[in-house]
């Protein structure tokens, strides 16, 4: 009989994402998370995130839909609630539509 090493189950965190005119405002929901433990990476246009718990591994990689500055980005942690501001790489636009 041979034993594997169990492995910790990976959960999708809930996550909300907000935007103003200036940059996009993101909130993980961490619970049981430690700060040094948690890996947070930020390309033009996703994220993607790691933290482990005693229990299970969240991780998941999102796509925004506007391009943002990772050099420029911020985070902050604090009782289980990740914060990330990703400012937006050029002001946001368009061409606004008549809803006919």
């Amino acid at each position: 009989m041979i034993l594997m090493p169990k492995t910790k189950p990976e959960v999708f965190p809930s996550v909300t994402v907000d935007h103003d005119e200036n940059k996009f405002h993101i909130e993980i929901e961490l619970p049981g998370s430690e700060k040094k433990d948690i890996e947070l990476d930020v390309g033009d246009r996703s994220f993607c995130i790691k933290a482990p718990t005693e229990e299970i591994v969240y991780s998941a990689c999102y796509t925004l839909a506007h391009e943002v500055d990772p050099k420029k980005a911020e985070a902050t942690f604090n009782n289980g609630l990740l914060k990330i501001s990703l400012p937006f790489k050029s002001k946001l636009g368009g061409t606004r539509i008549l809803v006919k």
